[in-house]
């Protein structure tokens, strides 16, 4: 397993060398649970591992410990200890998605608020330029931050 930087520029990946392949395992964090999901869903395929999450597919003790093993490597420790100590790799599953999807709403929801307030921003008559250019410059810093 090496460290470095994903294709993207964004959060560091582990390699995992499968036979002649290698698959990259993106560190979950705040802003990229989407790819994130996409590829660990790859990866539990890939080790036959994805049955004991999808729903009502296979109870099969040996793969759920693998499908953890495989998830707890690519979260956070911080995260670990958010979701606590669950039973099986359908529960971590869900519980990483409960609590990254309802983030996702939360700044989606700022974001459309943001985009509304600029959409209504105007300049007064008395309002100087400077303090008309740090209102977008705020507007523009929040959306930053957002994603």
């Amino acid at each position: 397993m090496t460290g470095g930087e994903g294709a993207s520029g964004g959060a560091p990946v582990k390699e995992k060398e499968i036979g002649a392949t290698s698959v990259q395992c993106p560190m979950l964090n705040s802003t990229n649970y989407t790819i994130w999901e996409l590829r660990m869903k790859v990866v539990l395929r890939i080790h036959n591992a994805w049955t004991v999450i999808d729903p009502g597919t296979e109870k099969n003790e040996e793969k759920d410990y693998l499908a953890m093993g495989l998830i707890y490597q690519e979260i956070s420790e911080s995260l670990i200890m958010q979701i606590g100590d669950v039973e099986s790799s359908k529960a971590l599953w869900d519980a990483i998605k409960a609590h990254h999807v309802g983030a996702e709403q939360v700044k989606e929801a700022r974001l459309q608020t943001l985009t509304v307030e600029f959409d209504r921003i105007k300049m007064s008559e008395s309002e100087s330029i400077d303090a008309y250019a740090r209102k977008l410059s705020g507007i523009a810093s929040k959306s930053t931050a957002l994603g």
